[in-house]
């Protein structure tokens, strides 16, 4: 049992059932519920109708293309610097690839031209880090998303799942419109701000906590199944896979910006909380977080 007061938001995986008093009680304490499915995947989500900030979603949604560009930069740049990190760990030479990579993310002129140093730094990034991976059984050609094709992209998926709910859960606390982005298109209701923000936390958490778990043993073969459309993870291997992510997110480092501990998932919340600053006028400037 784990207190409210302790709490700061509820994230229910799978046919969990709730009951409509701790829904209602989570709410009236002003903290957001995500909902997400089995394999991780986010479904929907909820805010109080006390939540803080609600002035700010109109200047959010007045942000100019100038400014959204700049803070999508920081964003995509740091994405592809903390992917140099996680090769510079195994020691892969497509690294040097990446950094310029990073420094084009730095200067685009475009969204367009951003998105196109991401998706040619994803590219090469993926067949890189397949070559972390120590199982034979553990192999991938490249990112597939969902439905996933091989055991891999079956345990990223979960991971982003894991991370975006979490980050989601970051920017409804704050008071910022999930459906505000930067980069991404709030086409189909997308959480498009939660996409933008997670980019700079996929390498060095859920990635990493992926290889980990993979590398370890504590995901092997068995707890993967082959279904006629997709590959997935057992109820075994999603604990475990949910297991390696709670111990990455929960584990702190210096903040690059702030220069004080603070765990992945308080990170989340304190990046999210720069961004209202930037909405407000209140800083220059988004700094993402690019680890060296």
């Amino acid at each position: 049992m784990v207190p409210l007061e302790q709490t700061s938001g509820l994230v229910v995986h799978g046919n969990a059932d709730v009951s409509a008093a701790l829904l209602r009680e989570t709410l009236e304490r002003g903290y957001p519920i995500v909902w997400c499915a089995w394999s991780g995947r986010v479904v929907g989500w909820a805010n109080s109708a006390r939540a803080p900030n609600l002035g700010a979603r109109s200047l959010q949604h007045r942000f100019d293309d100038g400014s959204r560009l700049a803070v999508a930069r920081s964003m995509i740049e740091a994405k592809i610097r903390n992917q140099v990190l996680m090769l510079r760990r195994h020691g892969h030479p497509a690294r040097d690839e990446l950094r310029q990579l990073a420094s084009q993310a730095a200067l685009a002129e475009s969204p367009v031209a951003l998105f196109g140093a991401e998706g040619q730094a994803a590219k090469i990034y993926f067949a890189a880090l397949s070559e972390a991976f120590r199982p034979a059984w553990a192999t991938f050609d490249s990112r597939s998303g969902r439905p996933a094709k091989d055991p891999v992209n079956a345990a990223l998926n979960v991971a982003y799942g894991l991370l975006l709910a979490d980050v989601l859960r970051s920017v409804v606390a704050c008071g910022l419109d999930p459906a505000g982005g930067v980069l991404h298109s709030a086409g189909r209701n997308k959480p498009a701000l939660a996409l933008d923000l997670m980019e700079e936390f996929r390498a060095p958490l859920a990635d990493a906590a992926v290889v980990w778990a993979i590398n370890n043993g504590e995901l092997k073969q068995s707890d993967f199944r082959r279904d006629p459309d997709a590959v997935r993870l057992s109820q075994r291997g999603r604990k475990s896979m949910i297991a390696a992510y709670e111990r990455r997110v929960t584990s702190e480092f210096n903040h690059p910006v702030f220069g004080y501990r603070v765990t992945w998932r308080r990170a989340m919340e304190v990046q999210a909380r720069m961004i209202l600053a930037v909405v407000l006028g209140e800083l220059p400037a988004y700094r993402a977080i690019a680890l060296r």
